[in-house]
């Protein structure tokens, strides 16, 4: 779009625009500022879908096209322990659109989770896990799947054998793992919080 003003603030929970980060969720085009030409879709299950341990499997057939950032993503219901990433989140998959000739194209994707005191004390990188498929994640549909319990978290695409990122809970607690300091919002809880 080269004008004109592209709003996706929504007024309800199931519309709300999910983050103002990287230039918000209002976008003016015009002059040198061009929207991006990309079509996009979401689903979200916050009034209608939530649990606590078990098993996730989504088939899905990722979409192909530069720029194009295809996620499914698991946040909480409620902000427990307090606001991003403190209350945690599991990120089945992260992928790109891009053709597989790209670093990180559309045959790769990663599994992470986020978790810290504060947005910009994440450690994410100490559970997150990446794979390569043999051809573009575009080309099929897959299974990609989260297997949650209080003392491991495992990802997976197509069958629990294909491991992407498995996190034992069992040995240390979150906040052990990051190695933090000060205030400790998980603190009494579970070794397992935030994804308790």
């Amino acid at each position: 779009m080269k004008s004109g003003t592209f709003s996706l603030w929504g007024g309800s929970p199931a519309d709300l625009c999910t983050s103002n980060q990287f230039w918000g969720c209002e976008r003016t085009a015009g002059g040198t500022n061009i929207i991006n030409p990309i079509m996009s879709a979401r689903l979200r299950t916050v009034n209608s879908f939530n649990f606590k341990y078990g098993r996730v499997e989504v088939r899905a057939q990722m979409p192909k096209g530069d720029w194009i950032w295809p996620a499914i993503w698991m946040l909480p219901t409620d902000q427990a322990y307090g606001s991003w990433p403190t209350s945690g989140e599991i990120d089945i998959l992260e992928s790109r659109g891009n053709d597989v000739s790209c670093s990180g194209g559309s045959n790769t994707f990663g599994s992470t989770l986020h978790w810290g005191p504060a947005w910009n004390n994440d450690p994410y990188y100490l559970t997150h896990g990446e794979y390569t498929h043999f051809e573009s994640l575009g080309n099929a549909m897959h299974t990609y799947g989260l297997v949650w319990t209080p003392t491991r978290l495992f990802t997976y695409i197509d069958d629990e054998s294909n491991v992407v990122l498995d996190v034992d809970m069992s040995s240390e607690s979150f906040w052990q793992r990051g190695g933090f300091s000060g205030f400790n919002a998980w603190e009494g809880a579970g070794q397992n919080a935030p994804f308790d």
